[in-house]
């Protein structure tokens, strides 16, 4: 599912049918509700989904863009987690900007994969801990989708320690 996800909205973005319409909304319960879905596949893994959140957090933003952007940043940390393991995904505000992470203790990544994770062509996929598939595609659509917004995504990763991507989301605000 995540595959046709992916793949449809990769195809949206390069043919322009799809819309950027940022609103303002409460991201700590959007966290929340995403978390919720992957509490399932997490739970076949043994693995604990933790969210370090404020109390709320208001952002500008295109809800389905970071929902993508969550979606695949959760499912691979769940899919690089060994059983056992755990997954924790924070959010904080800066006077500047909106720093959302999702860590994990599983594979990590070698250092001469990472500054390819989020290139086209460069991208390849790596099978998950139960030899789950991918196909690299969800981090390139993740980059799109928050530079779409002006933020930045990166990785700091230790193989077989884990891994931590994080977003950013300027902090702008529209009044009704």
């Amino acid at each position: 599912v995540d595959l046709l996800m992916n793949l449809l909205e990769w195809s949206r973005a390069h043919t322009g049918k799809m819309e950027f319409s940022p609103e303002n909304f409460e991201l700590v319960h959007f966290i929340n509700e995403i978390t919720l879905l992957h509490e399932n596949i997490a739970a076949q893994k043994s693995i604990t989904l933790k969210k370090d959140l404020p109390p709320a957090l208001t952002v500008f933003a295109d809800k389905h863009m970071i929902s993508t952007v969550m979606r695949n940043l959760i499912s691979n940390a769940v899919k690089f987690t060994r059983e056992g393991g755990e997954v924790i995904v924070s959010a904080r505000q800066t006077p500047e900007e909106t720093i959302v992470s999702v860590r994990d203790n599983g594979l990590g990544i070698a250092p001469g994969r990472m500054d390819k994770l989020f290139r086209i062509g460069a991208s390849e996929s790596t099978s998950g801990t139960n030899n789950e598939k991918g196909t690299g595609l969800g981090l390139i659509l993740c980059k799109e989708f928050v530079e779409k917004h002006g933020g930045r995504i990166w990785v700091d990763s230790e193989e077989s320690k884990g891994s931590a991507f994080y977003f950013t989301l300027p902090n702008t605000t529209k009044s009704e």
